[in-house]
């Protein structure tokens, strides 16, 4: 029940004050800034309010608080996905807040949100330790690997730091993120109260909740970007659960879409510094669809489908 009311509330809240925050944003002039190396038909989205994130992260927070109090699940677990979802939602904000001050696509140095990434990295380490959780990797094939204080407390630091950037590397399309996430979170949720973590079930709802009300304001044509204060959040967020549900490794197939999305960044970059010559026509693949004529809502829709049945089967393969 406690899940149920966390994504009613989330939901309702998006749902209800996200105009409000389009209508102020419209107010005070603050669009996206859209980077000149993405596709040129992209140029007509400049000045789309951005930081649609700041309303589905209070929801997510309000809806996990309320629910967590009225049902006695609001504790150290509960608490720290909050905390991550804040700390990397304040870093996204900062980086979003700099490209809307000085008017360009490029935020934060990238050592300054890896620092960031780190630090709460660190505190989610710490709690994980306060709770007395194992410092085992579950590996399919070979079963639960000891990793030890230190290996750990780096697995978690990799994690963290490589799925919020996936994360934000998936978020270019409308509504893209917003349908990806939801399946991601759902499939979480579902792991969560098959072992009875109320506490992350109650979490992952309250996202869901957020998500699909701001799909409604977010899907093409896109009223608001959720921007990197939503993406970073999502997906430190994201990584989080699945270490706390002790299946780590299966966000690598439950997020599949994240994992091609960075991995043909990197072969990119790399075929284009080695050889001269680019695997795609732009990265990250999305916008390597977009070049080949597919529309945004056919990418949306196939990326959905692929994250719904790597969610199901994902889901499948642990029972």
């Amino acid at each position: 029940m406690s899940s149920v009311l966390s994504f009613i509330i989330s939901f309702a809240i998006t749902a209800l004050f996200m105009p409000a925050l389009i209508r102020y944003f419209r107010a005070k002039h603050e669009g996206q800034m859209i980077r000149e190396e993405g596709p040129s038909w992209h140029e007509k989205k400049s000045g789309t309010p951005t930081m649609g994130g700041l309303m589905f992260i209070l929801a997510i927070i309000v809806a996990t608080v309320i629910s967590g109090i009225v049902f006695g699940q609001l504790g150290p677990v509960a608490l720290i996905l909050l905390f991550i979802l804040i700390l990397y939602g304040l870093l996204g904000m900062w980086d979003d807040s700099i490209k809307l001050f000085r008017r360009q696509n490029e935020g934060l140095k990238a050592w300054q949100k890896l620092l960031g990434q780190i630090v709460g990295g660190a505190v989610f380490f710490a709690v994980y330790l306060h709770e007395g959780l194992p410092l085992l990797l579950k590996l399919p094939g070979i079963g639960a690997v000891n990793l030890g204080l230190v290996g750990y407390f780096l697995f978690i630091l990799f994690w963290l730091v490589g799925f919020s950037n996936a994360v934000n590397l998936t978020d270019g399309l409308d509504g893209l993120v917003a349908g990806v996430a939801s399946i991601s979170f759902i499939a979480y949720g579902v792991i969560a109260m098959h072992q009875h973590q109320v506490d992350v079930a109650m979490f992952c709802l309250a996202v869901v909740g957020g998500l699909l009300a701001f799909l409604i304001y977010n899907h093409k044509p896109a009223k608001i970007f959720m921007g990197d204060m939503g993406s970073l959040a999502l997906g430190g967020a994201l990584a989080a659960v699945s270490i706390l549900v002790h299946h780590e490794v299966s966000l690598l197939w439950i997020g599949l879409i994240y994992v091609i999305e960075t991995a043909s960044v990197i072969l990119q970059v790399l075929s284009f510094k080695t050889t001269g010559k680019r695997i795609f026509l732009m990265s990250p693949i999305h916008h390597h669809f977009e070049m080949k004529g597919w529309s945004e809502w056919r990418i949306d829709i196939t990326f959905w489908c692929i994250s719904a049945v790597t969610a199901i089967t994902g889901i499948w393969a642990m029972w």
